[in-house]
């Protein structure tokens, strides 16, 4: 047995499943056993080789032989599910570039959503954190940020000064498939930005290549996903909300309220980035005010400032 390599990997792994995926401590352990399982067929079948090195072919073979092995179609399924989050973490964290489980089929197996949060709830969740540490300033406008623009983490932790248009409440989000789009952004989240960038950022030293990134950590760098993993996850112990929550929640719960509220689904999904909006010329965006005035009627933290 020597799939001891891969422990470096299944560390990673156990941080991404617990902050998330919000799963159960039991949940993960199987997800790492499964993830074992693999590294150990694989050792067995080609020697010792790492995350980069696996295939299509090395993945359909180990699901041949786990089929041979009269296990209940729901464990078969958990372990697929395993192996492909194992994968998509490792893309996250630039381990591969290229993902080897794309081709393989999902299986179907039922899934708890984050649950969304009441307004009244990301309140309490913001109004827990410390505003008397430099980090409690950058904090509170990340959030923020997350709640009144829904952004998705990585949006948020990869957003540059460069791309803040806050002269006319609106910031310009890079996404999915490097799609583009300008996204309104509520007063608060515009408050609490210019008080991070001018009173606690400016008196950092920014690393070399974030010189642009907004939002740094205590050593210059881009914040990490785990880090705002981290954040929100302290958050919740201290309002003791009793809710599955990770950092999607804030975006699920943003599109929630949204549309609850009335919106327009064509001008919700625009500022999801479900659909790409170019643009060139910044000042001039005919859904301008049309995405502004959507929010400003249906969000409840436009319509309380």
């Amino acid at each position: 047995m020597n799939s001891t390599h891969w422990d470096i990997y299944k560390k990673g792994f156990k941080a991404f499943l617990q902050l998330e995926k919000s799963l159960s401590a039991h949940s993960v352990e199987a997800y790492l056993r499964d993830i074992d399982k693999f590294a150990q067929y694989l050792f067995d079948e080609v020697g010792t080789i790492g995350p980069a090195d696996v295939t299509l072919k090395h993945l359909q073979s180990f699901i041949q032989t786990i089929g041979k092995l009269e296990m209940a179609p729901s464990s078969q399924a958990r372990i697929i599910s395993g192996i492909k989050s194992f994968f998509k973490y490792c893309l996250l964290e630039q381990i591969i570039t290229i993902n080897p489980t794309t081709l393989l089929p999902t299986p179907k197996i039922q899934r708890k959503l984050p649950d969304v949060l009441s307004f009244k709830e990301i309140e309490q969740l913001i109004g827990q954190i410390d505003l008397s540490k430099p980090e409690g300033g950058r904090n509170k406008a990340i959030l923020e940020v997350m709640y009144s623009s829904g952004l998705r983490v990585t949006e948020a932790i990869n957003l540059k000064l460069s791309s803040l248009y806050l002269d006319v409440g609106f910031i310009r989000v890079i996404g999915k498939g490097d799609k583009e789009r300008l996204v309104p952004i509520g007063s608060d989240a515009i408050k609490y930005i210019k008080l991070y960038k001018d009173t606690i950022r400016v008196h950092q030293a920014p690393a070399k290549d974030c010189e642009d990134i907004l939002f740094l950590n205590n050593r210059g760098k881009a914040l990490s996903r785990v880090m705002i993993f981290y954040i929100i996850k302290d958050l919740i112990q201290k309002t003791g909300i009793q809710k599955t929550i990770s950092p999607h929640s804030f975006r699920h719960s943003f599109a929630t309220h949204l549309v609850e509220g009335g919106a327009d689904l064509r001008a919700v999904q625009e500022m999801l980035g479900h659909e790409s909006i170019t643009t060139t010329e910044i000042y001039t965006h005919i859904n301008r005010e049309y995405l502004r005035d959507t929010l400003d009627r249906f969000h409840p933290a436009f319509k309380k400032s």
